[in-house]
């Protein structure tokens, strides 16, 4: 508010959504902007702030509700828990926006939601609000507000890095899990419901649909029938969310308790990009970079086992190292497990700063200089893509030029997907791994699924 002092802001909780009826929702999560303001989760609720002033509208519940529900918060004690200066029916929303008439500017962040997207229209297009200025329009107020909520986000206090060192734990509690359930001939599902009982048990839910897969090589693979052989790995990205503070981890581990020699090669790799990305999230420290230096370590250990040849800075900087590492290294992480995205690359990337053209460094969810308080997650990744090996577009220059070598790669055809991944809180020294008690040193891991 002191950003927008003379702006009024509005900021929409979002609606239950039906799973096929309305008396059978989807679990409720409230948009993260409301959350971040209110430290509630409460549907369809509205957040109006001017001058210094907050009001939250509400939905008076039906007369039965107590009945289905349970009883609820009133007016008075809602308004004391969350801090605002009033809490009122949501009746009166539209009323008290026609009386600020001094606000010429009412400033709006997008939401993801269809039917609270149409409410918010309703309510702010009479006024000239588009939902696309912020996005278009250097000079809009929705950017201004936008960039507001970002420098607030971006760098968490010591309350927001408590929440998320306990969604860590959570986290940590299932990937534990997880491994000591895998064995071969049980299908995914198996692994996926320990560690999703692991995170239920510890009173919180999952900040994302859990991918825990033998096929590592689909990135955002959310199937899980496949059944485990002695030879496959595991590979598993699942997080805790705590209070709506997210975790964000995987692991990747062998199926049998035993990595092969070749899978063995490739985790060791994959761990040492990341312990040297980790080692780089420090304040100044430009993230572009920290992804660039973990792609050279993945390229001189593929250039190694003679999978590409050349000379590691000119293979990077020609992006071959993407044919098995197309990712970026990580992203921000916050209340959201991709935190801000909503905004696009206004939280991800730093004024005068965009993404790039390149397959795989075009993928790179964030570059900004790294300050304390800012939470990133640093996961590089090997993976044998065949729509990506396959696409002449694609591989077809380095292959064409004997820059990759297909015999060599198919050597490690059981490797199929690596992914390690933490959560990273960059301090005034060294970085600060949330997440480091989850087993990821080869010989680690081996111990936990083995159950020694």
């Amino acid at each position: 508010m002191e950003r927008l002092p003379d702006v009024g802001v509005l900021t929409f909780a979002g609606g239950m959504r039906p799973r096929n009826y309305a008396a059978n929702p989807l679990e409720y999560r409230a948009n993260s902007h409301f959350m971040y303001l209110t430290g509630a989760s409460i549907p369809d609720a509205v957040l109006w702030m001017r001058a210094g002033r907050s009001e939250l509208f509400i939905d008076v519940p039906d007369e039965d509700d107590a009945l289905w529900h349970g009883p609820s918060l009133g007016t008075e004690a809602l308004r004391a828990r969350l801090g605002v200066d009033a809490v009122q029916p949501m009746e009166h929303l539209q009323a008290a926006l026609d009386s600020a008439g001094d606000f010429d500017r009412i400033a709006s962040l997008p939401t993801p939601d269809p039917q609270t997207r149409q409410r918010q229209a309703s309510l702010l297009m009479r006024r000239g609000w588009s939902p696309t200025d912020f996005e278009t329009d250097p000079e809009s107020v929705d950017r201004t507000l936008a960039l507001a909520m970002v420098e607030a986000r971006l760098i968490h206090d010591e309350g927001a890095v408590e929440c998320l060192r306990r969604a860590a734990e959570g986290t940590a509690a299932a990937h534990l899990a997880g491994m000591r359930a895998t064995r071969p001939g049980l299908t995914e599902h198996a692994v996926r419901g320990a560690m999703e009982g692991a995170i239920l048990s510890a009173g919180m839910v999952t900040s994302y649909p859990p991918i825990v897969t033998t096929r590592g090589e689909i990135l955002h693979n959310n199937l899980h029938h496949h059944t485990m052989k002695d030879n496959d790995l595991m590979l598993a990205d699942v997080g805790a969310e705590f209070e709506g503070w997210a975790g964000d981890v995987t692991r990747t581990w062998p199926v049998s308790g035993t990595f092969t020699p070749t899978q063995r090669a490739i985790v060791d790799l994959v761990l040492e990009a990341q312990l040297k990305a980790i080692d780089m999230v420090r304040p100044g420290v430009r993230y572009r970079d920290i992804h660039l230096e973990s792609a050279r370590v993945l390229t001189q250990g593929l250039v190694d086992e003679g999978i590409l040849r050349g000379e590691v800075d000119n293979l990077v900087e020609r992006g071959a190292h993407a044919l098995l590492f197309p990712h970026g290294v990580g992203h921000i992480i916050g209340l959201d497990v991709h935190d801000m995205e909503d905004l696009g690359d206004l939280a991800g990337y730093e004024s005068g700063r965009s993404r790039a053209e390149q397959f795989g460094l075009g993928y790179l969810r964030l570059d900004r200089d790294l300050r304390p308080g800012m939470m990133v997650t640093i996961e590089p990744g090997f993976y044998i893509v065949p729509a990506i090996l396959d696409d002449p577009k694609i591989a077809g220059p380095f292959v064409d030029d004997k820059t990759l070598d297909r015999g060599a790669l198919a050597r490690f055809e059981d490797v199929r997907g690596v992914r390690i991944e933490d959560d990273v809180l960059c301090t005034e020294g060294a970085p600060e791994v949330l997440t480091a008690s989850i087993p990821k040193a080869a010989a680690e891991v081996e111990a936990v699924v083995q159950g020694r």
